[in-house]
């Protein structure tokens, strides 16, 4: 069909805004990589916007060898890995079971629950519940607390409320438990929502800062998120590298003279930034799906 002018122009309007909505998103990461690539005092005279000027890996090379970032790294890794799964796991045991309508007191449940979305006992009473639960300055600060999570098991209970009965009920006929029925019939068929979610959940504890910056003084135990909000408020150098660092690898490079905090700061932020952005293509294929799914049945 032959288009007027009128949807021409508002086609043109919508692919530049999108262009420069990408533009928005893409430059500022391609800055940052090419800053953590360049000589660092080359870069402080300006001019590095897209391409390093001067090629260098020795920022990587001092952020890789810092004992500190690795210890953070791994801790981020573990917290990602084992909140994702048990996060989604509590959640999906309490959606299925609120999914059974003749379960008792299931209005008063999903009520209780839902007030836990409008209100809160704020940053002080939960600090002290964690001091008196034994969690501050542990690993498992990170994990229990962030366990359930109210809107993930509402997606979670209207998805399983949007299966077919006949189907929950015809596994139940040949003999099928709750368990079985829960990762046997219902896990299979909510993949979509279910890498949608995840999804959701390893980056919010990928990114999350605020709790190793308040609930844990070890720093054997902060992530590598923490690390990068202590070091982007660091002054000096030597607060970044420290004596962690292999000093025996810096001796050696002919480059160490010209790394800066900035460039280090950038280094850090492409090393905590890269790993979370390489998941995302392999759960693309679900994650339109899931999300379609889980706001039509919403």
């Amino acid at each position: 069909m032959k288009q007027s002018a009128a949807e021409k122009t508002v086609q043109f309007v919508i692919v530049a805004l999108l262009i420069l909505l990408c533009v928005s998103v893409i430059y500022p990461f391609l800055y940052m990589l090419a800053i953590s690539l360049n000589e660092g005092t080359d870069a402080a005279k300006g001019g590095v916007y897209l391409f390093p000027r001067a090629f260098t890996l020795t920022n990587y090379e001092l952020v890789l060898g810092n004992e500190v970032i690795r210890q953070s790294f791994l801790i981020t890794v573990l917290r990602t890995v084992v909140g994702t799964v048990g996060g989604l796991l509590v959640t999906l045991l309490v959606a299925f079971g609120l999914s059974y309508r003749r379960l008792p007191m299931r209005s008063t449940i999903l009520t209780y629950i839902l007030l836990t979305i409008l209100f809160s006992g704020g940053l002080v009473p939960l600090y002290i519940q964690l001091n008196n639960l034994g969690l501050l300055n542990t690993f498992w600060v990170y994990i229990l607390p962030n366990l359930f999570s109210v809107w993930n098991m509402f997606v979670m209970l209207k998805f399983i409320q949007g299966m077919p009965e006949a189907l929950i009920e015809s596994a139940e006929l040949d003999g099928a438990n709750p368990p079985r029925v829960l990762f046997n019939v219902i896990v299979p068929l909510s993949k979509p929502m279910l890498a949608a979610l995840g999804l959701f959940t390893a980056v919010g504890h990928w990114n999350d800062w605020f709790a190793g910056a308040f609930y844990v003084s070890d720093q054997s135990l902060i992530p590598v998120q923490t690390f990068l909000q202590q070091l982007l408020s660091a002054s000096d150098i030597s607060a970044v590298l420290g004596s962690n660092t292999n000093q025996e690898a810096i001796a050696r490079s002919s480059q160490s003279q010209n790394v800066t905090l900035m460039s280090i700061k950038m280094a850090v932020v492409m090393v905590s930034a890269i790993p979370i952005l390489c998941v995302y293509p392999f759960l693309q294929k679900y994650f339109v799906k899931g999300v379609l799914v889980g706001s039509v049945k919403g």
